[in-house]
């Protein structure tokens, strides 16, 4: 097989399916904190560092994982990457104390490192301007319906077949479409352009747009991690649920609506893309600054039914973020540091998503989950509207300079 046997929209699904088991994987941790703090004795800090710990690795290993995806096949990455973490969830499947957990979490989170850059540089290679939106926005969607299911299906193991039992099982899985993968997804060849040999990763790196987005993603990371990892604890221990009822409630509005606004979002950023270069970067900085409140309303409300309805709203608000975000990057960085660019703004998401985790553990016994969101909350808000100026500014710049070279 060829790459050009495979169509731009069979490597979306391809590569869809292989992200809702990226998700699954690691989300289905998050649903069983409750299980790990009755039979591995965890302590609220631990059950925090767990996911932390995940982060933090995953985020550091991203840079590294972003260069090599400009650099070899991105196909082959990414199935090295799905044979490793599957290798790694069987090792926290069968850990016999804190210690071997959190290795087995490192392991999981510098395998999985490697699949985002090189599956989202693929799709870009694969859909122009006029789809990328929307291509990136059903990649998307995957890790939806990875958290949701995830959530589910770890409280369902867990009561059911035994969370070690479960794990084990999604390792096989993931194993078994290692295989298809390796026979069905194929790369385009990187080409070399004047643009590609002019830019480097300095250049990246020099870059205010890219510094600006990157902030960006740090502080929408920090807030929307403390809710993945701890909104099943707080609905457990709030509103006295199952485990399973728990995790379906913490993830079934939220990941539903964001799928939505997803879709949405992928829409809207490639109609408004077409007659405007901001018009992609206005949908995105809105949909976070609206989004970013109903964050904080989620564990401010009294009743199940208005926590439901925060979920909903802030799902779909931050969808439109969401299929915007890489895409947006796109408009901004060289062809050559596609990878490069997903893996540092990862990287700074995902260590602002690791200390929100972590901090959220430490201080819970001590501060309400609102006043700790509320924080997350308004430096969002502040970092989509710093964003906003920025671009505006450099968009502004280039037309009144195209208009002088006109």
């Amino acid at each position: 097989m060829t790459s050009r046997e495979n169509g731009p929209w069979t490597v979306v699904f391809l590569l869809s399916v292989a992200f809702i088991l990226n998700y699954i994987d690691r989300q289905v941790v998050f649903a069983i904190f409750p299980v790990l703090r009755a039979d591995m004795s965890f302590s609220p800090t631990q059950l925090g560092l767990a996911g932390s710990v995940f982060t933090w690795t995953y985020s550091l290993g991203m840079p590294f994982a972003g260069r090599l995806a400009d650099v070899i096949p991105r196909h082959r990455l990414i199935i090295i990457a799905l044979i490793l973490w599957s290798l790694a969830t069987i090792g926290t499947g069968i850990s016999r104390n804190f210690t071997e957990f959190i290795i087995s979490r490192v392991l999981m989170g510098l395998s999985e490192s490697l699949y985002s850059p090189a599956a989202m540089a693929l799709i870009a290679r694969f859909h122009t301007n006029r789809t990328r939106s929307r291509a990136l926005s059903v990649h998307g969607l995957a890790q939806f319906i990875g958290i949701t299911f995830g959530g589910w299906y770890g409280g369902w193991a867990a009561e059911n077949i035994g969370w070690r039992t479960g794990l084990i099982i999604l390792a096989v899985i993931g194993l078994g479409y290692a295989v298809v993968l390796g026979k069905f997804l194929r790369d385009r060849p990187i080409e070399t352009t004047e643009e590609s040999i002019r830019s480097s990763p300095l250049k990246l790196l020099r870059s205010l747009n890219f510094w600006a987005i990157s902030t960006t993603f740090f502080c929408f990371c920090a807030m929307l991690w403390m809710l993945y990892a701890w909104l099943p604890t707080y609905i457990f221990d709030t509103f006295n649920l199952s485990l399973a009822q728990s995790g379906l409630v913490a993830t079934l509005y939220l990941q539903s609506s964001s799928a939505v606004g997803v879709l949405t979002g992928g829409l809207l950023g490639d109609y408004f893309a077409k007659s405007n270069p901001i018009g992609r970067f206005r949908v995105l900085t809105l949909g976070l600054f609206v989004a970013a409140p109903f964050a904080f309303f989620i564990f401010e409300v009294e009743s199940l039914a208005l926590l439901k309805l925060s979920a909903c709203v802030f799902g779909l608000f931050t969808g439109l973020f969401i299929a915007n975000m890489f895409s947006s990057v796109y408009d901004l960085v060289e062809k050559n540091n596609y990878g490069l660019a997903v893996g540092l703004i990862n990287m700074l998401g995902g260590l602002g998503a690791g200390a929100a985790i972590l901090a959220t553990g430490m201080f819970k016994e001590m501060m309400a989950f609102s006043s700790l969101m509320m924080w997350a909350t308004l430096s969002s808000m502040a970092s989509s509207l710093w964003l906003a100026y920025v671009i505006h500014r450099y968009f502004a710049g280039k037309k009144v300079l195209s208009e002088i070279n006109g």
